[in-house]
């Protein structure tokens, strides 16, 4: 049996201005801006005062479903602007030291292993990446570009042909949160 309709709704703090045009949602804050086009799915959007709200009548499951991912898309848009995220990587090495090198877009990852020549990742939209010693900390406001590079920076060490449980070097993700440190 169908419901008559699915809807959520977002709320905006003050200090966040978000605009809606068609199905493109446009939020500013302190950290920055993002846009994203909703354009695909079978939703209303609409900007009701200080509350986002998502609907869809007589929906499908899938269309359901569809409004509560565009509503948490829509949440972590309003974290990024206001807090941005952090994810934070573990350099493990047991017997070469690696090196970690930023340049331009992507990462260089060196002497992993003891290989000559350097494995690389691609940072992905305005995400930061930050070596810090022992640590790789990814920032942004964006919250699937900073995971997205942190992916990339993972599985750039992914170690092939050799017994994981033995050699563990590479770099890991440890820690994901709001909040970036300048």
């Amino acid at each position: 049996m169908r419901v008559a309709e699915a809807v959520k709704s977002v709320e905006i703090p003050e200090n966040v201005e978000v605009n809606v045009d068609e199905r493109v949602v446009t939020v500013k804050g302190e950290k920055g801006t993002l846009m994203r086009d909703f354009s695909h799915a079978p939703v209303s959007i609409q900007l009701e005062g200080n509350v986002v709200k998502i609907q869809t009548n007589w929906p499908r499951k899938r269309e359901a479903a569809l409004v509560g991912t565009i509503a948490s898309h829509i949440h972590n848009m309003i974290r990024g602007v206001t807090k941005g995220f952090t994810y934070k990587l573990k350099i493990v090495f047991s017997h070469f030291p690696i090196s970690v090198k930023v340049r331009d877009k992507t990462v260089a990852i060196e002497n992993f292993t003891g290989e000559r020549s350097p494995r690389m990742a691609r940072i992905i939209g305005d995400a930061k990446v930050i070596p810090k010693g022992d640590d790789v900390d990814v920032q942004g406001v964006n919250i699937e570009d900073v995971s997205q590079t942190a992916a990339n920076i993972e599985r750039a060490t992914k170690i092939r042909r050799k017994d994981p449980r033995v050699f563990l070097d590479g770099i890991y993700t440890y820690e994901r949160h709001e909040g970036m440190e300048e």
